[in-house]
């Protein structure tokens, strides 16, 4: 056996080993480390109202656009206003808002208008009375879909906003 093929044999086995456990970052409070570790450390019950799952289920994170649009419709600005009214209420937690597309036309289109929906929600969320400073907006364009086929129901799906919610550190 070759140096070049034992160290590629070694490399394999380092790379299944480190998959081999999914919760390998659970903290054991049921955060986890979804969402880039965003959740780390913050109450993870859905029956919390002042929990980020809370949000996410119940007063819900995403908002949807039709094509080619950053235009929030009514059904998006009710998740908004209810977004708005827990933030409010919540004022320990800051948000950032992903803006993403579907995969139909180019990168850099995508991201123009991934970054649109983003700061139409932004825009959205300040008239409602949250400080600007606990906002932060993104966009993926259509680097990260939720649904991989191409057919509408998942281009509808992947035209989205999602407010992420995370901890205001402490200064």
């Amino acid at each position: 056996m070759t140096y070049l093929s034992k160290t590629l044999l070694l490399c394999a086995g380092l790379a299944l080993a480190a998959c081999s456990n999914p919760d390998r970052f659970d903290d054991g409070t049921g955060a986890g480390f979804n969402n880039g570790g965003m959740n780390a450390g913050m109450a993870a019950s859905a029956s919390d109202p002042t929990s980020p799952l809370y949000f996410q289920q119940t007063i819900g994170d995403r908002v949807l656009f039709a094509v080619d649009q950053s235009t929030l419709s009514s059904e998006a600005q009710a998740v908004l206003d209810g977004q708005a009214q827990w933030l409010m209420t919540n004022t320990d937690y800051s948000a950032v808002i992903e803006g993403h597309a579907d995969e139909q036309g180019t990168r850099e289109y995508n991201l123009a208008l991934g970054a649109r929906r983003a700061n139409a929600v932004q825009e959205y969320l300040v008239s409602r009375g949250i400080a600007g400073n606990r906002l932060k907006v993104v966009s993926y364009g259509k680097e990260r879909p939720i649904e991989l086929c191409s057919n509408e129901a998942c281009y509808a799906k992947n035209r989205r906003a999602v407010t992420v919610i995370s901890a205001v550190p402490s200064s």
